[in-house]
């Protein structure tokens, strides 16, 4: 089963540039994947949105697949239905995203089994929560 997030988890790096990719990311301000976008860039963390739908999202190149990205990537947070999710935690695997958050909706408990055999532990919580933003008021 999924990790819970510890309360240092995403805390103790802010001022480090970390790398993010936004999976399910959005230009629908109303969505989580556009709001977490915003979020992150508000603490200043380095976001790459991922969707194969948009070009670009609040100003920032998307990219299709985290495979598309070049350079490292240091969290990968998914904000799609878990069967989209089942399809990608491959290529987070195969990219060797270190962590991975599955948001409020988008975890399963396949998903969550899937991500374990690929040797990912992923942290089920809201990802935005944990960098100390409120996802409804961004």
């Amino acid at each position: 089963m999924g990790r819970r997030a510890p309360a240092w988890s995403m805390c103790n790096t802010r001022t480090m540039s970390k790398v993010i990719a936004v999976i399910g990311a959005s230009n629908d301000r109303r969505k989580f994947g556009n709001r977490a976008v915003r979020a992150y860039q508000e603490q200043g963390y380095t976001v790459i949105p991922i969707n194969p739908h948009e070009r670009d999202v609040e100003g920032l190149k998307a990219y299709p697949s985290v495979l598309d990205v070049p350079g490292p990537i240091d969290m990968a947070s998914f904000y799609v239905h878990p069967e989209v999710g089942e399809r990608v935690i491959e290529e987070v695997a195969r990219k060797q995203i270190p962590e991975v958050w599955l948001n409020p909706g988008a975890e399963s408990e396949a998903l969550i089994a899937r991500a374990t055999a690929l040797q990912l532990r992923p942290i089920v919580a809201c990802s935005i929560m944990a960098i100390g933003q409120n996802p409804y008021r961004i």
